[in-house]
């Protein structure tokens, strides 16, 4: 049984949800998202919740169960707060900045990276060390932080490159003579 596929999803004042057949649009004060569920699960709109129930006692349509109220539950907190990822830049003459729709990075190359900004997101960088992605789809805002940070990950010897806020690099010692 699943615990969370359990929990209805509260909608929050403001926010609204309607459901038609195994799809459910989510509008609230950031904008619109919409979940299209498996044909394992059943998804119902009541007294201002949405309740996600399985269609069987197979094991696929319990996985279905349990992950399709956390993908509902996404799309409410996405509609109201909005997801963020903080990252921060580690190295010297390491920097970036926003012109327009472009975040232009320097991380040690003979050239300046370019990184377009997708739509849906919002990238601002309030100091030249520091990047805040942020966006209403959970999904595409770890993707484009994700896309970011390829660029030059953080190396575990002097700790330079792009780590998230809450990410503990593990340093080794150099070599000894």
């Amino acid at each position: 049984m699943s615990r969370i596929g359990k929990k209805p999803v509260e909608l929050p004042g403001g926010v609204s949800a309607t459901v038609s057949g195994q799809t459910v649009s989510v509008k609230g004060p950031k904008g619109t998202r919409e979940f299209t569920a498996t044909d394992d699960v059943t998804i119902a709109l009541a007294e201002n919740a949405v309740t996600v129930t399985p269609r069987g006692t197979s094991k696929r349509a319990r996985q279905q169960w349990g992950m399709s109220r956390t993908q509902v539950a996404n799309l409410v907190d996405g509609v109201t707060k909005g997801f963020k990822k903080e990252m921060d830049i580690t190295g010297v003459g390491y920097r970036a900045a926003v012109q327009g729709k472009v975040l232009k990075l320097s991380l040690g190359y003979s050239h300046d990276v370019d990184f377009a900004i997708p739509e849906g997101v919002t990238i601002t960088t309030p100091k030249p060390t520091e990047i805040i992605v942020e966006g209403i789809d959970q999904q595409v805002v770890g993707q484009v932080a994700a896309n970011i940070r390829e660029w030059r990950k953080p190396e575990p010897y002097k700790g330079k490159g792009i780590k998230y806020r809450d990410e503990f690099i593990f340093r080794k010692e150099g070599k000894k003579k």
